[in-house]
């Protein structure tokens, strides 16, 4: 299929504050000079904002990351997750045509988005809030027909509920995502016939839809603002205590901001109250101490730090961890002993292990060599 830019650019793409610090947050993951491994996340991110992947958007990620332009374009152009042309407002509509879905019923769900949104697929509608697509497979074979509708499935579709949902939508309210006859994730409607002592400890909805229910992301728009920015690849503790709470009833009829207000109670109450099963053990793991401190130093020597990043596998977030922690010269990481390596290995947040996997000490011997010679 050949794919295009579409002939209607807007002049000018920049990110909001908080998608931009998102962003500059993905490029970190990256060893200096590797910052254009993280274009599909920040394309996709771009795409967020704006609904669909505009020219100046790929320009503006291609410079970000240090790349000519027709290095992005051909990324946007070769994945179709990127939506290369608008799409409708309040939602584009994915629906899974191949094997299962076809067989289920999937032509007439095509038929209803023919019929409520537009005659051809990317096309939007009359009044601009929805486009739809048929697409190949989504991996929810067992729950067949279904569709994506913005980032979550819609699943177990007849062609009435395909019908309410557009409606719902429309309406300014947002249908719970998962399956749509009743049941609980992909197993039988009437409830598990194997494994039945997983049957306990469940939450209103299956894992998936409890998430984006909780979060209030389903057809939104991420901008940022759903969840903390965490980033614990740079050695800080990440905090992703996303409060769940007592999710909407399907049919409810509650907007977005409606849905979001009430998940505020129920389920962090039974979160508290049901701990996981292996709670004591990692309680038990994270109190044992590991290895045995280097020593270390409260400022470098007079004559500076030592570029630590010389070591293999230090960047500059690890040397900057490393300073935080103590630790400014070759020789003193050429020093440490296994237990103390073994501290050092367990205390490095996001980067755990790589003190020994890299063999840091050799390295910082050999570096701590060459200055003396």
């Amino acid at each position: 299929m050949l794919r295009r830019l579409h002939h209607d650019q807007p002049e000018s793409f920049a990110f909001t504050p908080d998608n931009q610090k998102w962003a500059e947050a993905q490029m970190t993951k990256y060893p200096e000079g590797r910052q254009a491994s993280a274009i599909i996340p920040i394309l996709w991110r771009a795409q967020e904002q704006e609904g669909w992947l505009t020219r100046p958007a790929i320009e503006h990620v291609a410079e970000m990351l240090g790349l000519s332009y027709i290095r992005a374009l051909e990324v946007a152009t070769f994945y179709f997750m990127f939506q290369l042309q608008p799409v409708g407002s309040v939602a584009h509509i994915q629906v899974c045509g191949t094997t299962s879905c076809m067989i289920c019923g999937a032509e007439d769900l095509v038929q209803v988005c023919r019929d409520k949104i537009a005659p051809k697929p990317h096309e939007l509608s009359a009044d601009g809030k929805f486009s739809w697509e048929e697409v190949e497979c989504l991996g929810s074979c067992s729950n067949a027909p279904m569709a994506q509708i913005g980032k979550d499935y819609y699943e177990d579709l007849t062609t009435g509920r395909m019908a309410e949902i557009i409606d719902e939508l429309s309406a300014g309210n947002v249908p719970v995502p998962g399956p749509q006859n009743g049941r609980y994730a992909s197993e039988p409607l009437a409830g598990l016939t194997s494994l039945t002592e997983h049957e306990s400890g469940r939450t209103q909805y299956n894992a998936s839809v409890q998430l984006a229910v909780d979060i209030g992301d389903t057809v939104k728009r991420i901008d940022g603002t759903e969840v903390p920015l965490v980033t614990p690849w740079q050695g800080k503790p990440a905090n992703a205590d996303i409060k769940p709470g007592k999710a909407v009833t399907p049919g409810e009829g509650t907007g977005r901001r409606a849905q979001n207000e009430a998940t505020k109670s129920n389920a962090e109450a039974t979160n508290k109250a049901v701990p996981p099963h292996n709670a004591p053990a990692k309680a038990a793991e994270a109190a044992a101490p590991q290895g045995k401190k280097p020593r270390t130093m409260k400022t470098p020597r007079k004559a500076g730090a030592d570029d630590l990043k010389l070591i293999k596998g230090v960047g500059p977030k690890l040397e900057m961890m490393l300073n935080n922690m103590g630790f400014y010269h070759f020789d003193q990481i050429a020093k440490w002993t296994e237990a103390e390596v073994a501290w050092v290995d367990d205390n490095l947040e996001g980067f755990k292990g790589r003190v020994s996997r890299d063999n840091w000490v050799d390295q910082a011997g050999s570096l701590a060599n060459d200055r003396t010679t």
